[in-house]
């Protein structure tokens, strides 16, 4: 499964999503699209999404957004609960888009920062 946080007001995410549909997906893997807006993460989806990108929380958030500046978020003592916390309750904050895949997940700014995700990954013990 292919699942997408979409802003559909965002041209950057609307071409991820044509970029996967067109590129990647074959009709065998199925495509979700979360409008985040309309359907915020809760904090524990946000800590699960983070694990999935291996970047630090402050990556995810969208520091060009107002919120950002009037919630104080550039405050370097932030604890990682309350970035979470912000971006539960702001989803604006959020970056977008994110694509998930295979436990695996990347921002696509650029759009092009999906196809890590279309690229199979060999260990060591099978090559």
């Amino acid at each position: 499964m292919i699942t997408i946080y979409h802003n559909p007001r965002c041209s950057k995410s609307r071409a991820t999503c044509d970029l996967i549909t067109s590129n990647y997906s074959d009709g065998k893997e199925i495509v979700e699209v979360i409008e985040y807006l309309d359907h915020p993460l809760t904090v524990a989806e946000l800590q699960q999404l983070n694990m999935q990108l291996a970047c630090p929380v402050r990556a995810m958030i969208r520091d060009t957004e107002p919120e950002y500046e009037s919630l104080g978020l550039s405050e370097p003592t932030l604890s990682d609960a309350q970035l979470y916390e912000a971006l539960a309750a702001h989803p604006i904050l959020l970056q977008r888009p994110i694509v998930v895949r295979n436990g695996r997940a990347v921002i696509g700014r650029p759009p092009e920062n999906v196809a890590s995700l279309f690229v199979e990954h060999h260990t060591e013990a099978q090559q």
